[in-house]
């Protein structure tokens, strides 16, 4: 049997497109659309969180000779702040188990809250990482500048990138890691890793 070419055209334009494809009725019903809407939602929120930097957080007891140490002495690209602080998604720096040794004698609860928002200094550590450097540490010993920090592997990171620019320092301890770092006008700072 042969149908003529005239009723074949006939016949397609009084199918409907759904009728050639099986399910592409519910496809793109209100429910079929919701759901791919809430799938391409989830892709994006997934993409931005596995693209967002890690960020490491140290804790100056002098913003301005840590500026002159990460972007003189260490040559530490300057970072972009990462999308996730502006929306309050950003690590917690343990601020409420923080030992009052290490934190400045004045620093009460409305200053280690503002010790949290994205503003100070920021700095590429390595491509998908970056060091958050705030305010906050008190002095050490011998009213030297102290650099704290929580997080191990930021303070070998940045021990290697010492390392790697041959500037002179002294490592005192393994566990944790505490090392002191000499900047070019004899200013000696203590880098200290602090158990959370």
């Amino acid at each position: 049997m042969t149908i003529p070419i005239s009723n074949m055209q006939a016949l397609l334009h009084s199918l409907p497109l759904a009728s050639f494809i099986p399910g592409m009725d519910t496809l793109f019903s209100t429910q079929g659309i919701m759901v791919m809407l809430l799938g391409a939602y989830a892709v994006a929120m997934w993409m931005f969180l596995t693209s967002a930097p890690k960020v490491h957080t140290i804790m100056v007891s002098d913003v301005q000779l840590a500026r002159n140490l990460y972007e003189g002495l260490l040559e530490l690209p300057a970072a972009d702040i990462p999308l996730h602080y502006y929306y309050n998604y950003e690590q917690s720096l343990g601020t409420a188990a923080i030992d009052p040794l290490y934190v400045t004698p004045g620093l009460g609860r409305s200053s280690i809250g503002a010790a949290s928002t994205p503003e100070g200094l920021w700095y590429q550590l390595k491509k998908n990482t970056q060091l958050h450097v705030i305010a906050g540490a008190s002095m050490g010993e011998k009213d030297r500048q102290r650099h704290v920090c929580f997080d191990r592997d930021c303070l070998e990171q940045v021990l290697l990138r010492v390392q790697m620019r041959k500037v002179k320092h002294k490592i005192r301890q393994e566990k944790p890691l505490n090392f002191l770092v000499k900047d070019y006008e004899g200013n000696v700072i203590e880098m200290a890793e602090v158990s959370n």
